[in-house]
């Protein structure tokens, strides 16, 4: 969808103020709005949106609403499984032609707190900003390991020797490990994430 569509407005020319925002209805133009959230309310505010633009008959000013998402490869319990995490936790996205009845609409929505932009007045995103939260890039590998933490090899020619991790590469998948090894001593060695479980003996 590009960064602004021309739509059919309502009424033209007239300006609201509202805690010293000052809007107006001359603008015709649907673009993308970013909208702050409390954090985890994302997709409450979605639907709750949703529900409301259709019992106030917002349907021709507000177009569509998006939580911004993508799919992860995660490894847990040294399984890799895949998931979709939020991309930009506590904000959604708003596609609408800006009005004060838009504006109001939006901005009272149980969750939000507000759009972002300079004293609260909505700001449209770039066309690149668009694409890049409509269609974010992959980071990678997730993992439920983090660094200092014990764990246990499970496969390959380190199976069962333990260690501590040191280092995450996310995009790679790989978990840099300073593995015991015989008569006390370690040395620190790359492995696939799936290849390293936490070490339950440890918790």
């Amino acid at each position: 969808m590009p960064h602004c569509a021309s739509k059919g407005a309502g009424r033209r020319g007239v300006h609201y103020l509202r805690r010293g925002l000052v809007m107006s209805e001359k603008s015709n133009e649907a673009c993308w709005y970013v909208v702050h959230t409390y954090s985890g309310y994302e997709n409450k505010v979605k639907d709750t949106l949703e529900k409301s633009i259709k019992s106030s008959n917002m349907q021709d000013y507000i177009f569509d609403v998006r939580v911004p998402v993508e799919e992860v490869s995660e490894i847990r319990k040294g399984k890799r499984v895949k998931s979709t995490r939020k991309v930009f936790p506590g904000y959604v996205i708003v596609n609408m032609i800006k009005t004060n009845e838009s504006w109001y609409v939006v901005r009272n929505t149980r969750g939000v707190t507000g759009f972002v932009g300079p004293d609260g007045q909505p700001v449209a995103l770039t066309p690149s900003e668009v694409e890049m939260m409509l269609n974010p890039q992959s980071v990678g590998t997730a993992c439920d390991l983090a660094i200092g933490e014990s764990v246990k090899i499970v496969s390959g020619s380190y199976a069962n020797f333990k260690g501590t991790v040191v280092e995450i590469d996310q995009m790679l998948g790989k978990v840099l490990v300073n593995v015991q090894m015989f008569a006390n001593r370690t040395g620190e060695v790359w492995f696939n994430m799936e290849d390293v479980r936490k070490d339950e003996d440890e918790e």
